[in-house]
């Protein structure tokens, strides 16, 4: 499965600098329909207005945690398909089990670069 560079890419964090690292890197990689949204609530409510390809999503944001947004996504029979990869700044084995259980496609340990990333959409959505 090729992917569709064209599909839109939303990124999810409270902290304006990692989207804008995020948006960069996914740049770099050839993605260019790239959103954003601060917190969970936002990333819903943007997920249900439109169709994307993959999120990226921080585990740490507050009203509503990515964790919680994911739990959201995969309750939802619309959203329930979108490819979901959490990005966080700790690598807790608790936090990566229960992200696994709640239906997470991958997980990116911050600090990390373009190739790590595109490592990991790569094992989500295919080779590009």
């Amino acid at each position: 499965m090729a992917v569709d560079m064209g599909a839109p890419v939303l990124v999810v964090d409270d902290y304006q600098t990692m989207i804008r690292i995020i948006r960069n890197l996914l740049k770099q990689l050839g993605f260019e329909n790239i959103d954003e949204a601060a917190d969970g609530q936002e990333a819903l409510a943007k997920m249900k207005a439109k169709k994307y390809g993959l999120v990226i999503s921080d585990w740490n944001m507050e009203p509503m945690t990515g964790y919680e947004l994911l739990r959201e996504v995969r309750s939802d029979e619309n959203l329930k398909p979108t490819p979901f990869i959490m990005v966080t700044a700790e690598s807790k084995t608790e936090n990566v089990i229960a992200a696994k259980k709640a239906g997470v496609n991958n997980y990116i340990v911050k600090p990390f670069n373009a190739q790590t990333l595109k490592a990991k959409i790569a094992s989500v959505l295919g080779d590009f």
